[in-house]
């Protein structure tokens, strides 16, 4: 018998497994509390899925047939490259994967041959944008440190970001899957001024964090 899992990735003591569950019910799934795997204070920054305890234990509990719903992609993985190799990895299981931010389903059992080659569509634009994203950040260092040089440090930095690097490729990912600023802003915590002037000017958003050493 299939089962539908949700994990749950919480890192901050705001964060609680139970407000993904409540947030994944109401999106219309059926998942039972013995279905909830969750890491606790677990970086998605610098742990691969596999490298963490609830993560060991879900790929463990996973079989063909299976559906794995998460608040969204980051939950699963470092960056974009990984959270991308770790999906195609599920699906190669037999696993599908949902979000419950914009509905996304990643389906490992697709009915058609179009619909595979939508999803593996998506999968590799995902991967593209974290090499571009990836090879921005090395770009956007370089020119803070070239910068860094003839400046003070006060003035090299200028105002922290009110965002973190986890926000950031966020709003990015919903942007690009067609999330409207409001929604975007609910998904993050951020102020919908934030989300636009991140949206609008990502380049400028990357290089602020770049600066911060964020």
């Amino acid at each position: 018998m299939t089962k539908t899992f949700l994990y749950a990735r919480v890192s901050t003591s705001e964060q609680t497994s139970a407000h993904q569950l409540e947030q994944a019910r109401k999106a219309g799934f059926d998942i039972h509390d013995d279905d909830v795997i969750t890491d606790h204070g677990t970086s998605g920054v610098t742990t691969r899925l596999a490298e963490r305890e609830g993560g060991k234990a879900l790929l463990h509990k996973l079989r063909d047939g299976d559906t794995l719903v998460v608040r969204w992609l980051d939950r699963l993985g470092r960056n974009y490259r990984d959270v991308t190799d770790t999906l195609r990895d599920l699906l190669r299981r037999g696993v599908t994967v949902k979000t419950v931010i914009n509905g996304q389903t990643f389906d490992a059992h697709p009915k058609s041959a179009t619909d595979e080659a939508v999803r593996d569509a998506l999968i590799g634009f995902m991967a593209a944008q974290a090499e571009a994203q990836a090879q921005a950040t090395k770009e956007a260092q370089a020119a803070g440190i070239a910068y860094h040089k003839g400046t003070s440090p006060e003035k090299f930095k200028g105002r922290k970001p009110s965002f973190d690097r986890k926000q950031f490729e966020e709003i990015k990912a919903l942007a690009a899957a067609g999330q409207g600023h409001s929604a975007i802003a609910k998904a993050t915590g951020l102020n919908r001024n934030s989300v636009i002037r991140i949206a609008s000017d990502p380049e400028k958003a990357e290089a602020s964090l770049a600066r911060w050493g964020l």
